[in-house]
């Protein structure tokens, strides 16, 4: 039997064992913080229900009019309803709805004015969700700033910021701004009378102000403390010793490695501020007729909601849902940044 040439065995070789690669190849790459989280939060069956309800809510406030609209018409005032028209034909002489939920009034009209509770509930959402994202916008951007000039100069303005942290946070806040909103109003006032609509925009702006001055202490204090650990880094070091500009540092090298940090503190620091909006408004200190607010209504009608409890509840549920469901995608979003989470 004749033995097989070394042609023979070099091509039943290359066919056994190619060495080309295969033309589908399963490549890892690596994966940066921020895309690491977002695959944890798309997993997080919490945070995908938090965002769809606080989504819905964004919906309502954006929409409020729309929805509204779509309300009948009513029989008695031949009229459909708005956030602030006064029918006073839609209650009795005790101030007692004499019409409850309908297709014109989806959840009854408000005790002793009239005015329909849909509609105030709708509008309601908006001031909410502005004052507390505008505000924890706002003390982001502070706190942040703040944070990195603090950590990364150090010596004389790190001192200086840190006595002004320590000397706000030494501050009690809620009486603070119990004292400060009446003051100011006056002021922006100029000893003038003030309706009803100056007011309340002037108590909104104050307010938004107020907790923006008092809310970036907490974010400014743990972006100087990272700062300060990452300013000894061998990027920084070495961005240093090529001449980089300190701007570029802080901005380019820095602050990218914080990314995680301030994106939780901004999504806890909303809820707090929306609990803080309706507070002021249920202790009369915050926004005031005729504007729509979940806080406002719930103080208008605590003395009524056994009697009619459409007046109250709504408010209630509405604003315990949105501040639950910021506050649990706060924690999914810090467990989603925390390498050591199992969640």
């Amino acid at each position: 039997m004749p033995e097989p040439s070394a042609t023979t065995l070099t091509e039943v070789s290359e066919e056994k064992s190619p060495t080309s690669a295969p033309e589908h190849q399963d490549v890892r790459t690596g994966r940066s913080p921020g895309q690491v989280a977002w695959a944890r939060l798309k997993r997080d069956k919490v945070a995908i229900i938090c965002a769809v309800i606080i989504l819905f809510f964004i919906v309502v406030a954006i929409f409020a009019p729309l929805l509204v609209s779509l309300e009948a018409v009513d029989p008695i005032t031949k009229v459909k309803a708005d956030v602030g028209t006064v029918h006073t034909e839609l209650v009795d002489f005790n101030g007692l709805p004499t019409v409850g939920a309908s297709s014109a009034h989806w959840l009854g009209v408000e005790p002793r004015l009239g005015r329909d509770l849909f509609a105030r509930w709708a509008y309601g959402a908006r001031p909410s969700l502005i004052i507390g994202f505008v505000a924890a916008f706002a003390s982001t951007v502070i706190g942040v700033t703040l944070g990195l000039v603090a950590g990364y100069l150090g010596g004389v303005a790190d001192k200086i910021i840190s006595w002004i942290i320590d000397f706000f946070l030494s501050l009690p806040i809620l009486l603070l701004v119990l004292a400060i909103i009446p003051i100011m109003q006056k002021r922006l006032a100029a000893g003038g009378d003030l309706s009803a609509e100056e007011t309340s925009t002037i108590r909104f702006w104050v307010l938004i102000v107020i907790l923006v001055v008092f809310g970036w202490m907490g974010l400014a204090r743990l972006v100087r403390g990272e700062v300060k650990s990452l300013r000894e880094r061998e990027f920084v070091q070495a961005a240093r010793a090529i001449g980089v500009p300190t701007r570029s540092i802080l901005f380019r090298e820095i602050l990218p490695n914080l990314v995680g940090p301030i994106i939780v503190s901004a999504s806890i620091a909303v809820p707090a501020y929306i609990t803080y909006e309706a507070t002021l408004s249920y202790l009369g200190a915050g926004l005031v007729e005729p504007t729509a607010s979940w806080g406002r209504t719930i103080a208008d009608a605590q003395n009524l909601f056994a009697t009619y409890p459409l007046w109250l509840w709504p408010s209630v549920i509405g604003l315990s849902l949105l501040v639950l469901a910021l506050s649990l995608l706060g924690d999914s979003i810090r467990d989603a940044f925390d390498p050591t989470s199992r969640r």
